[in-house]
């Protein structure tokens, strides 16, 4: 096992900064998730880690060490790949031992930490079996597998779940969960899928355009987004935002059939930012019905009402825009219903109407 620090990493393709000012660390033993849209630099940062793509500026450090110009293998570290990467032509047996024999590593070695991978990843009875023989889902083990007979210091994950289907990405993600806290090895997980990140990662890295943007635990990034992406790239579905003014003195943020009331210590960091504001609020915190404490209201039109079983998802029509809404099932909300949603004030979120978008607070703060 093995730390793995970026500190102040750069990639650059000519006149192009893909990844700027990269300052991680990931702690030994550590399940770290890197996530992010298409382009943000996650694959990147993760190629730099496994010495595929070369560092521009700054140190990559696995453990103690300066690996800037050390050849992939020697990194210890094991990949694996989006694709699967196994050879068609060779059993599941053979595709496990094939670095291993590269590596001369003796045969009862091999034979040792073969059964012992299958044995974790349940493939004793798949191991004569060619590729085409297999499932998407065994196809990965295998993969998993190959990765796992090396017994690196980091295992490093490229999307390895992006082709597989719903159902089995649902049971593969807990497989990898599972296997790291058998392991304990330090794993780096790429994904652009903030479910992935949410439900695997015990810390997440958010990316976006190259640059880091917050780095927490699940439920930090969820409940303390530092700015309006990373509010609106956490959850699912996405978090509501829209641009309210301050009314009545400074005391409300509100327009229209939209209204929140400001407690007073909220006011000043509000006043601060100017007269308008962007309140952002999940839709699995608006609620129909009574709710106690301080509450704020948005009242507007069903459009569309998706049913879930328990929960119902709401499409409001509220001062021309389209408002998200998680509610239980049993009020039957109709399509064209009038309705008035409420949430409490401390799930609230506000963000400066800059670019930048940063939080204006930081309530309910959690460790990050």
């Amino acid at each position: 096992m093995a730390t793995v620090t970026f500190d102040h990493v750069y990639k650059r393709y000519g006149d192009v900064t893909a990844v700027a000012d990269f300052n991680l660390e990931i702690t030994d033993g550590g399940f770290m998730v890197l996530v992010g849209p298409s382009g943000c630099g996650k694959t990147t940062s993760l190629r730099m880690i496994a010495g595929l793509e070369e560092i521009s500026e700054g140190e990559l450090r696995i453990g103690d060490k300066v690996v800037n110009d050390v050849a992939p293998k020697d990194r210890d570290i094991a990949m694996v790949f989006q694709s699967y990467a196994l050879y068609p032509h060779m059993s599941v047996r053979d595709n496990l031992a094939f670095g291993l024999k590269l590596r001369k590593v003796p045969k009862a070695d091999i034979a040792k930490r073969i059964n012992e991978a299958a044995g974790i990843l349940q493939l004793e009875k798949l191991l004569d079996r060619k590729p085409k023989e297999l499932s998407g889902g065994q196809r990965q083990r295998v993969a998993l597998g190959r990765a796992i007979v090396r017994e690196p210091a980091v295992f490093l994950m490229d999307e390895p779940l992006s082709n597989l289907d719903a159902k089995l990405r649902v049971q593969t993600r807990a497989e990898i969960a599972r296997l790291h806290q058998r392991l304990g090895t330090t794993m780096v997980y790429v994904t652009h899928d903030q479910v992935e990140a949410m439900t695997m990662g015990q810390r997440i890295a958010v990316m976006s355009m190259g640059l880091l943007q917050q780095v927490g635990s699940p439920q930090a990034l969820y409940d303390t987004p530092k700015n309006r992406f990373v509010a609106g790239f956490i959850g699912s579905p996405s978090m509501n935002f829209m641009e309210l003014p301050l009314v009545d003195a400074g005391a409300n943020l509100g327009r229209g059939s939209v209204s929140f009331g400001l407690p007073d210590e909220w006011r000043k960091a509000v006043r601060d930012a100017g007269d308008t504001v962007v309140a952002g609020f999940r839709p699995e915190h608006l609620e129909l019905g009574d709710i106690a404490g301080p509450f704020g209201t948005v009242q507007g039109t069903a459009d569309v009402v998706e049913y879930l079983g328990n929960e119902e998802l709401l499409h409001v029509s509220v001062n021309d825009a389209d408002v998200v809404a998680i509610v239980d099932s049993s009020f039957r909300v109709q399509p064209g219903d009038t309705i008035t949603l409420k949430m409490p004030l401390g799930k609230l979120q506000l963000f400066a109407t800059d670019d930048n978008g940063d939080a204006l607070l930081r309530h309910d703060a959690t460790a990050a």
